[in-house]
């Protein structure tokens, strides 16, 4: 049986993903119920564009959860949480504002979780930090909604309590505070420069990236467990990949990329996966362990150029954004379903 990094540490960051999960969607269902209640056309406008953020981000998360590859349920506490906000939401009890406030307090809530998975993640290794990249991109855009959020506040808060307009600058304000933010975040958190959804050759190339740290930290280590528990990781992460890319990624490329070129990448995983197999019969403190770990690095590394330069290049020329995005989609799902089944 391969052993695995899914230690009580890693379990627990993949709870907490879960968690963020289940409160963005929450958080997306506020949006839209708001944006129902609000007639003030300045405030819709900004609730459209944080939708529309939210909703791409709520893709990155499921991205992040792939990626990790623990696959986890919220905690009952944020369930029961969830649900009552939902209820409270979609009432009649609640004020706008008060709407609005307790949609901020989900922002920060989710900033804060955001960060904490990060901060973790510095403390547990290096292989965690790359599936939980993407996160940095959410965590500043969700500070980003919260400036906002304390401007709309103070709108809809002056307004309900005087009817009358508050003062002007508002949003003149919000923005300095944003523009400040983008300078203070520092090395936590940081900005996204590109806004749209994840490309099917952005989610491989995160595969590619946790793979190479694995191997590196593998081989850095010389306890004999801890070599088990990385090689378990990297059987685990590339048993998942390949098959997921062979069964959505390949049959979709291979009109455009060449039946010979898609079949060499067909091959290479083959190889790749007689060798996984050979090493896990090994003992891990054998000394023709790591030399065989270095070879299938080799072959991996040959397999990952040549989809990252040619695949990748005939994906550019020959798909839409909106393809490419969709088949990133098609991507995840089928490795999720590829992950679910082997931890069952």
């Amino acid at each position: 049986m391969v052993v695995t990094l899914d230690d009580t540490k890693r379990s627990a960051i993949a709870m907490k993903l879960a968690d963020m999960k289940a409160i963005q969607e929450l958080i997306i269902q506020n949006e839209e119920q708001i944006l129902n209640e609000i007639t003030d056309s300045e405030i819709r406008d900004r609730i459209r564009k944080m939708i529309e953020d939210d909703r791409k981000n709520k893709g990155v998360l499921e991205t992040v959860n792939v990626q990790y590859g623990i696959q986890a349920e919220p905690e009952k506490t944020v369930t029961e949480m969830v649900n009552k906000v939902r209820q409270l939401m979609q009432g009649s009890e609640l004020s706008l504002y008060e709407k609005v406030f307790q949609h901020e307090l989900l922002k920060h809530q989710q900033v804060m979780s955001g960060l904490t998975i990060h901060k973790a993640a510095q403390k547990v290794g290096a292989d965690v930090m790359m599936a939980i990249g993407p996160l940095n991109t959410i965590n500043f855009e969700n500070r980003a909604h919260q400036e906002q959020l304390k401007g709309i506040l103070e709108i809809l808060g002056v307004r309900e309590l005087t009817g009358q307009d508050a003062d002007q600058g508002i949003w003149g304000r919000v923005q300095d505070a944003m523009a400040a933010l983008s300078g203070v975040v520092g090395s936590a958190v940081t900005q996204g420069s590109d806004k749209k959804d994840m490309n099917v050759q952005d989610v491989i190339r995160l595969d590619h990236n946790k793979v190479n740290t694995l191997f590196t930290e593998l081989l850095a280590s010389n306890d004999p467990q801890k070599i088990q528990e990385y090689f378990g990781q990297i059987y685990k992460d590339l048993s998942a990949h390949a098959e997921a890319e062979e069964e959505v990624v390949y049959p979709r490329v291979r009109s455009f990329y060449g039946t010979s070129d898609t079949q060499e990448l067909y091959d290479e995983q083959a190889d790749m996966k007689r060798r996984l197999e050979e090493i896990k019969a090994i003992d891990p403190s054998a000394s023709q362990f790591k030399d065989k770990i270095r070879q299938l690095m080799d072959v991996v590394g040959d397999h990952i150029r040549q989809e990252e330069s040619t695949m990748f290049a005939a994906i550019r020329n020959n798909m839409t954004s909106d393809e490419s995005e969709q088949l990133a989609t098609q991507f995840k799902a089928a490795k999720q379903k590829i992950q679910e089944k082997a931890a069952k």
